[in-house]
């Protein structure tokens, strides 16, 4: 039997009783956005639940751009299945989605955003952003600020925070909504240019190769390129007269990464609320999201019918640190999933490991580094 692509198009011309659509990605990739009515099956776990599936039946998988979906759907059509592939997968869906809104409808879902920020959201995300700011310092009158926006939810809704911040404007400060193009691929700089558009921020975009150069790296790509996007923010931040860029890593990005250090580096640290810039003199970094539970911002999310790209790279469904097999992504994963069963033991796990790295206590530490330099308990014993 031979396996076709379906589109989005001709996906909406079905009647819902004659199909199953499943949704392979991780759970992690599902976090980011789900198309309504998939079934959720990873893609590792298609095999074991294949006697589930009736061979009389259209089954529509998809993936993030298409890529993995397609082979599984050959792979089914082989052993008689009726199976095919959403043509680009949820990336795909999301352009479609959007190529049907109006000019009109934008300007009111900006407004509707906007207010939900300020209403409904106010709690959860405006006053803990605003607390986060005064706490750690991190904005003062005279910055110009970078916030940089990667196109996923965290960005986004930083950028908008910031624009709630401006609003109210208690002392000058400036703002340049800055959008990198490491080498995106044509639909995913159309995401995010849409969604900067109907969200009413007015992103400036430069470009860099940064995806081309690490395409050929077999160890730890994702972290080079992460440092290397920094580098190019710094220094195109600075070219602009910025003196700060804001990231959007949020309060279960913190956590995440205190265990994540101590569990697989060895090394009680965090992911601090500013940092000053080693390689560019007179920068620094913010993270006024820090405060800011993932939950909710995925609610806020749900709540406006927002859709973001889950990852900016072009190989997203072919690179080994981002599909379904790779292991890169496992590690965070690993580390949520142990939060949260440990939560529901303790309601309050989450503050205790939050509040660990502001509770030091020197005298009970066998040793410790400070500027580069190591400390150990023997020396003042």
């Amino acid at each position: 039997m031979e396996t076709i692509e379906i589109t989005y198009e001709q996906l909406k011309q079905l009647a819902k009783e004659e199909y199953i659509l499943v949704d392979v990605r991780t759970e992690a990739q599902r976090g980011y956005g789900t198309i309504e009515g998939a079934v959720p099956i990873p893609y590792k776990r298609l095999e074991e639940e294949k006697a589930n599936f009736s061979k009389d039946k259209k089954i529509i998988f998809y993936c993030t751009r298409g890529v993995i979906s397609k082979d599984v759907a050959e792979q089914w059509a082989e052993e008689g299945y009726e199976a095919h592939s959403l043509k680009d997968g949820y990336t795909g869906w999301l352009v479609s989605e959007m190529n049907q809104s109006k000019e009109k409808e934008e300007e009111e879902k900006a407004k509707a955003v906007e207010k939900s920020i300020r209403k409904k959201f106010h709690k959860q995300l405006f006053s803990k952003f605003a607390k986060a700011i005064n706490e750690y310092e991190l904005v003062q009158e005279g910055d110009k600020i970078a916030v940089c926006i990667s196109g996923g939810k965290d960005s986004m809704l930083m950028a908008k925070l910031f624009q709630e911040l401006k609003w109210h404007n208690k002392f000058p400060f400036e703002l340049v909504f800055l959008v990198m193009d490491p080498g995106y691929n044509a639909v995913n700089r159309q995401i995010i240019e849409n969604n900067a558009k109907m969200l009413n921020i007015p992103i400036t975009i430069f470009e860099s190769d940064i995806f081309d150069s690490v395409f050929n790296i077999e160890k730890s790509p994702c972290y080079l390129c992460a440092r290397m996007r920094r580098g190019h923010l710094y220094s195109k931040a600075k070219e602009l007269g910025c003196n700060k860029i804001a990231l959007g890593h949020h309060y279960d990005d913190v956590i995440e990464t205190i265990l994540m250090g101590m569990l697989y580096g060895a090394q009680v640290q965090t992911m601090m609320p500013k940092l000053h810039s080693t390689n560019f003199e007179g920068m620094e970094l913010i993270r006024p999201m820090y405060l800011i539970r993932e939950d909710d911002i995925k609610h806020w999310r749900d709540y406006n019918e927002l859709y973001f790209i889950q990852c900016a790279c072009r190989f997203t469904d072919t690179c080994s640190t981002c599909n379904p097999d790779g292991s890169s992504s496992s590690k965070r994963m690993e580390v949520k999933h142990m939060i949260a069963q440990m939560k529901k033991k303790n309601p309050f796990v989450e503050s205790n490991i939050f509040r660990s790295v502001e509770n030091v206590n020197l005298d009970t530490v066998i040793g410790y580094k400070q500027g580069g330099v190591r400390h150990h308990f023997l020396d003042e014993y």
